[in-house]
């Protein structure tokens, strides 16, 4: 199955893409595919290491590690976000 994935701020930048589709297998989690894309190494082991502060949404709701994905989801990363 195929999600679209979409990186902002600093991660977009970091990343050198502001999107990317890419296959999952069925069953597939946030954490599955966020390991899925620190298996690349380089730029995406490190902005995307556990224990970064990374958040995640899914189809724009905010999801969590365990949240599952389907077929033509859109999933986005960015980084903590404060307001003033």
């Amino acid at each position: 199955m195929k999600v679209r994935v979409l990186y902002f701020a600093s991660l977009r930048e970091k990343l050198g893409r502001d999107l990317e589709e890419v296959e999952l297998a069925e069953g597939a989690t946030v954490a599955g595919l966020l390991a899925l894309l620190r298996a690349r190494g380089g730029a995406w082991a490190e902005a995307l290491a556990e224990g970064r502060p990374v958040r995640a949404a899914r189809n724009q709701d905010m999801a969590k590690p365990g949240t599952p994905l389907a077929a033509g989801d859109e999933v986005a990363f960015f980084p903590p976000v404060t307001g003033g």
